[in-house]
């Protein structure tokens, strides 16, 4: 996708996360960070267990500061209490990428999306857990892929379509632009 293109999608995806028009559980939250540039899709693939199908479409990538980090690694130690595999953590790490940057977000006041808070921008009103519940880490990622557990065959379909299944997000396909960057990220710290 071009940059001119990509900015109008990312400044329309604010508009509308702005005027919280979003259905489903969760909001996209576009504009928390800005995406620092982006891959052909035929990047370097991490194997079967992380990417089995490879990347869709352009990739973004933002540098992550030490909460964000800590925030990949609490996904990712949910993602093992859960006896969930890399795969998962993948898909849960890039659905956080896109709803929230990583950064565990708080009420934006007026520009929240109803009452979208947290890594994965849950809402309470839609029965993803009361406030401090789905702003903690661990809570949220075990919530998230409890959703993921229930879709049939979500080891096997493409990241974008496993996430937006349990996000319902207005813009489905924004999940598949951070595919490289948490695999990337799940690589680096499942072992660790």
């Amino acid at each position: 996708m071009n940059t001119m293109l990509r900015k109008s999608v990312l400044g329309i995806a604010g508009l509308a996360f702005t005027g919280g028009i979003f259905a489903g559980p969760v909001a996209a939250h576009a504009d928390a960070a800005p995406v620092q540039g982006t891959k052909p899709a035929a990047v370097a693939v991490q194997g079967d267990k992380l990417i089995p199908h490879g990347v869709q479409g352009a990739q973004s990538k933002i540098d992550l500061n030490d909460e964000q980090t800590a925030n990949a690694k609490a996904i990712i130690a949910a993602t093992k209490k859960a006896g969930l595999p890399e795969r998962a953590a993948v898909i849960s790490i890039a659905t956080s990428l896109q709803e929230s940057k990583l950064e565990n977000l708080g009420h934006l006041g007026d520009a929240n999306d109803h009452d979208s808070l947290g890594l994965f921008q849950q809402r309470p009103s839609s029965g993803w857990g009361s406030p401090e519940q789905i702003t903690d880490p661990e809570y949220a990622t075990l919530a998230f892929e409890k959703g993921l557990k229930q879709v049939d065959g979500w080891q096997d379909m493409p990241l974008t379509e496993a996430a937006q299944t349990v996000q319902v997000s207005a813009y489905p396909d924004a999940y598949a632009q951070w595919e490289q960057q948490a695999a990337d990220i799940v690589a680096h710290n499942w072992n660790s």
